[in-house]
């Protein structure tokens, strides 16, 4: 893979995991959670529908599809959609350091595996 191609694939990642970080930190803000805990579909429906956060995440992952698509344009697919499990990585991490969620020995066991999977599929790539 060249270089540029490598790039692209890392923009779409990275828009990926960060429109799940952003979407997660929307989801969990207060208006939306005293939506939530109201039961009433019209104000849940209404919070999400007007939360910056929501609609940023929202743009981001549009943003990151879009990117994905030149990147299936130029790279094969049985090349390129492992490193999409590199989002993995990136979301877990930001479990954890952003959002104090526990990982577990599991969790670093299993994501130090997909790494290491799309490692090989790298090498293979080389």
């Amino acid at each position: 893979m060249r270089l540029a191609d490598i790039l692209l694939v890392i923009l779409s990642v990275g828009l990926s995991s960060t429109s799940q970080i952003i979407l997660k930190r929307g989801m969990t803000g207060t208006a939306v959670q005293e939506a939530m805990s109201s039961g009433r579909a019209s104000d849940i429906a209404w919070t999400i529908g007007t939360a910056p956060l929501v609609w940023t995440g929202l743009f981001c992952f549009g943003l990151s599809a879009v990117v994905w698509l030149f990147v299936l344009s130029r790279i094969p697919l049985s090349q390129a959609y492992p490193f999409v499990s590199l989002g993995i990585l990136v979301t877990v991490a930001a479990g954890f350091f952003v959002f104090n969620e526990p990982v577990g020995w599991q969790g670093v066991l299993g994501v130090g595996l997909i790494v290491a999977g799309v490692c090989l599929v790298g090498l293979r790539a080389a």
